[in-house]
């Protein structure tokens, strides 16, 4: 099974940017996603951007992620 995990693009130069989640930052290419911008979150998969996602979509996912980790139920049943 394959993990994307959301970040916010910080910085951007040509189809390079600078992503961050939780005060950790790295490179990722937007090859795959030319049009992404500084400002938009994307779901990273293995050093690319592959699709760009809403605030609430990430707030749900970040809230997945933590109940994984042991903490209590925060996201509605849908």
């Amino acid at each position: 099974m394959c993990l994307a995990f959301p970040a916010k693009i910080i910085e951007k130069k040509d189809l390079m940017a600078k992503v961050e989640l939780s005060g950790v930052t790295r490179d990722v290419s937007l090859m795959l996603l030319p049009e992404a911008q500084i400002g938009d979150y994307v779901l990273v998969h293995a050093g690319f951007a592959m699709q760009i996602v809403h605030q609430k979509e990430v707030d749900e996912m970040l809230a997945l992620f933590d109940e994984m980790d042991g903490a209590p139920r925060t996201v509605k049943n849908i």
